[in-house]
């Protein structure tokens, strides 16, 4: 099923150079468009593919049009922003051909007798919803998924097979939770008296914003005694854990494999990329960007960008620096010594 370029410009704004009646299947990267697809440059590097393309249309930014229309033959939409751009046609595209659940409650899914779902809602085959759960407005529930007592799913919101929600949390409308996300279990906190552990009940929620991605076999703990909160537009890729009593502000983005350890605080707009490991009970101010595989040991007070990890390097000359490194405190002493000779000996020669 295909669309007009007319009908993308109308939708989504841009300056078409070339006929509006120009019908495109679908979206392709500029290597494999055929003369049905449209395409998109973002990287000023790849212009010259992106002139050589065979897409019928192109979505570019203002600065590299010139050099495009120099030599390409086909439409081109004129935008601030053409990843964005492309991001938002590929979400219409999809949309043509995207399957629907029906609304309704499959045989054999169980709900409570005082649970409340939207005539709207898809409840798919061997569901759960216990007591007093709120399931919203046109909200889809796969097959497999657990939702606890009295937990709140919002407007549009579409939990993937297997998900499993505890009891008394909230997510807010239109967010997405994939396969394996749990949501809502214990904190991890014992009290340690004299060497056994005295497990902290944990009876705070999670509470989920609006548009809010989780990826696969994430996990969310409940907070201990307030809640775990997470805001609107956070975006969460799989295989992350996020600690009880954690806060993390609205539109940040975590990749694949991050952990942030309990009652964390972090703020809006901020990046982290994989495997990156928070500490507990710090502070991140708004726009931090963490790189991959880098540990937070201590808050961070100021904007900006963070790396905190070792390069990768051959064994040996890895072993090399290690042997380095371990031998920095005595190295330290002895520059500390030749600096106390060396000022004696000036004070001396004055």
């Amino acid at each position: 099923m295909g669309t007009r370029l007319g009908t993308l410009v109308e939708r989504f704004g841009g300056e078409l150079m070339g006929d509006p009646d120009l019908e495109v299947t679908g979206i392709a990267p500029l290597a494999d468009a055929g003369v049905s697809h449209i395409s998109f440059l973002s990287n000023s590097k790849l212009r010259a593919q992106a002139r050589d393309s065979h897409a019928a249309a192109l979505i570019v930014a203002a600065k590299d049009d010139e050099f495009i229309a120099a030599g390409y033959t086909g439409a081109r939409i004129v935008v601030p922003n053409p990843y964005v751009y492309f991001a938002r046609a590929a979400q219409y595209f999809e949309s043509l051909t995207a399957f629907v659940p029906a609304p309704g409650v499959h045989p054999s899914a169980v709900v409570a007798a005082d649970a409340h779902v939207a005539a709207s809602a898809h409840i798919g085959a061997r569901v759960v919803i216990e007591a007093g759960a709120v399931i919203g407005e046109h909200a889809v529930i796969d097959a497999g998924c657990y939702i606890g007592r009295e937990a709140e799913v919002g407007e549009g919101t579409h939990f993937f097979a297997n998900v499993t929600f505890h009891a008394h949390c909230i997510i807010g409308a239109r967010g997405i939770i994939h396969s394996g996300a749990v949501i809502g279990t214990d904190g991890f906190g014992f009290a340690n008296e004299a060497g056994v552990y005295i497990k902290i009940p944990q009876t705070g929620r999670v509470v989920i914003g609006d548009d809010v991605d989780i990826g696969a076999n994430t996990t969310i703990d409940r907070g201990a005694l307030a809640d775990t909160i997470i805001e609107d537009g956070v975006k969460l890729d799989n295989q992350i854990q996020i600690g009880h009593n954690c806060h993390i502000g609205a539109h940040t983005a975590m990749a694949g494999c991050t952990g942030v350890a309990g009652s964390a605080k972090i703020g809006k707009y901020c990046t982290f990329g994989g495997a990156s490991m928070v500490l507990g009970h710090l502070t991140i101010v708004d726009r931090v960007h963490v790189g991959s595989a880098s540990m937070v040991s201590r808050s961070i007070l100021e904007p900006g960008q963070y790396t905190g990890f070792y390069p990768l390097a051959k064994n040996a000359e890895w072993e090399k620096s290690a042997a380095i490194v371990r031998n920095l405190p005595g190295m330290r002493e002895k520059i500390r010594a030749l600096e106390k000779i060396i000022k004696t000996n000036k004070e001396n020669e004055s």
